[in-house]
Formats: structure tokens, C-alpha cells, sequence
């Protein structure tokens, strides 16, 4: 409430018209996410809100959806040194890599026993007795299934930046971080050090209820993704895998939407209202052949 020059309290909220009484009366509020992405959408086509503000917001309720096993680092793409061999030998990779941080090994690729921060080597330039183990910080596990709203939460929480994700026989798996998280939000955060190499548009994953799977930057060149899965998608009128997405849906494809080309099982695991961004591809198995 709000005192009015005469001295009356009045209602500070702002009065509305009678149209907008009765449309609030007609129209039913949204029920449940699929209605209100509808009116969200909706509110984009007339301006209301910017593309940004959409893709955000759709981001919001994918990360709620997605597990740490949908967009982790795998196991076979993972940066690791191995503390038990001499620094001289690993320190190129961390210079060629140039990553912030490092999960620790000693021997066995699932013996992570810390991660380290590649500023912490600094020291190894500036002190005599340099003992790498001192350096180490401790490294956070979590299970493949670990939802990435709740992740994102532990992350802040405890101020941590990388996580290790580890399968059910507690085997490392991959690694997660912070940034990986936020992208699904915010789209591609790029620095520095980012490099958009072209072996890193697919990354090979765990291998799915059919067969091997794959996570695939929508901009992959359909050329790259025949080489890669020994596919023979037909490239004639678009470039890309995203493209040949659009194309094949007939419309703008949207996160969740999965369907089968040939032998394989496209999934959109992100996308906003402007384009897909990233895919989930399994290899199904070859259909039997009809006897003769």
C-alpha cells in the first residue's frame, strides 16, 4: 500500500483495463512446461521478449532435464597428468592443452587422486623443492546420473569448478565442469584458449541400448560426420548436420525431439529459438534382411 497525496493508502499495483481483466478470465494460465514454453515462444513472436532472453530461459529448463553423462568430457577425451611420472615429462602437455585445471593421476587412469590448478605451477618455476602432491586440491565425484540443476547448485555451494563423473563400478567416466553447465544456459562461452578445432565437433560417448553413440556440434559439416560414423547422409541441399536436422523435421528442431535417419537415432539434446545446437547420435542396429 501507498499513501495518496490526500492522505488515503491506495493500492500501489497498477490498474488494469477492463480488456485485460477479461482476458486474464478467458485465458487459462499454462499448466504444465510444454504451455508455458508455448506462451514464451508465443511472447517472442510479438517482441516481447529478444531471442536471448528465449534461449536463456529454454536453457533454464534443459539443464534440469539433462545428467552429468549428457554433456561430460568422456573418459577417452580427457586431459590427465600423471604425478607418478617426472613433472618434465607432462609439463608440454599442460602448456599445448592449456587448460586452468587438471585432474591428477597416479598410474591408473581411474586413480584421480586431486586435480591441479595449472597457476599452482607457477611455484615450479620460482622454488627449489617443488613437490607437486602438496599442490594438489581434492577432487569432487559424482555419479553419471547427477542432474545438472543440481550439480550447478553443489558447484556454487562449494565453490568448485570440476568434477569428476565416475560410472557404477566407480570407474572414471569423464570429467564436468562449472563453464559446461552455464553453456547449456547461455550458449557457448568461449576465452582465450577455446579452439574450434574440428575434431572436437564429435566426441565419442558411452555406448547406448543399440549401439555406439556420439555428442555432435550441430555444425559439424556432413562430410566430417560421414567420415567419422561410416554414414552415407546425402549432403546435396544443406552443409551441416544441423541443416539436414531442419531440413528432415520440416520446422526449427527443439530439444527432446528424436528421430531416425537410415541407421541412426538423432537426438536434440540443445537447442534455442534461434537453432539446434548440440545432438546425441546412436548407431542402430543393421535391419535383417528379407529372405530371398
Amino acid at each position: 500500500m501507498q499513501e495518496h497525496p490526500s492522505g488515503v493508502k491506495t493500492d500501489a499495483k497498477p490498474h488494469r483495463s477492463l480488456f485485460e481483466r477479461l482476458t486474464a478470465l478467458i485465458s487459462p494460465e499454462p499448466e504444465n512446461r510444454a504451455e508455458l514454453l508455448e506462451v514464451l515462444h508465443d511472447a517472442h513472436e510479438r517482441n516481447l521478449i529478444d531471442a536471448d532472453a528465449l534461449s536463456m530461459i529454454e536453457g533454464v529448463f534443459q539443464v534440469s532435464d539433462l545428467s552429468a553423462r549428457d554433456i561430460m568430457v568422456p573418459r577417452s577425451q580427457m586431459d590427465m597428468i600423471d604425478i607418478s611420472k617426472p613433472i618434465e615429462e607432462w609439463m608440454p602437455s599442460v602448456l599445448s592443452t592449456a587448460h586452468s585445471r587438471f585432474p591428477a593421476i597416479e598410474g591408473e587412469r581411474d586413480k584421480v587422486i586431486g586435480i591441479l590448478l595449472a597457476k599452482d605451477l607457477l611455484r615450479y618455476y620460482a622454488e627449489d623443492s617443488f613437490d607437486v602432491r602438496d599442490m594438489l586440491r581434492p577432487a569432487i565425484f559424482i555419479p553419471e546420473s547427477k542432474r545438472l540443476n543440481v550439480l550447478l547448485r553443489d558447484f556454487r555451494a562449494n565453490h568448485n569448478h570440476m568434477a569428476i563423473v565416475v560410472d557404477e563400478y566407480s570407474g572414471v567416466a569423464g570429467l564436468i565442469t562449472i563453464e559446461d553447465v552455464l553453456e547449456q544456459i547461455v550458449g557457448d562461452i568461449e576465452d582465450e584458449y577455446d579452439f574450434d578445432e574440428e575434431e572436437d565437433n564429435i566426441l565419442s560417448i558411452k555406448e547406448g541400448q543399440h549401439g555406439p553413440r556420439w555428442r555432435i556440434k550441430a555444425l559439424t559439416e556432413i562430410e566430417q560426420f560421414n567420415e567419422t560414423l561410416g554414414s552415407a547422409l546425402a549432403d546435396e541441399d544443406v552443409d551441416t548436420i544441423g541443416g539436414l536436422v531442419s531440413n528432415h523435421l520440416g520446422r526449427m528442431p527443439h530439444k527432446g525431439d528424436v528421430f531416425d535417419v537410415d541407421n541412426l537415432r538423432f537426438e536434440v539434446l540443445r537447442a534455442d529459438a534461434r537453432q539446434v545446437h548440440v545432438l546425441l547420435v546412436e548407431k542402430l542396429p543393421d535391419a535383417p534382411e528379407a529372405d530371398a
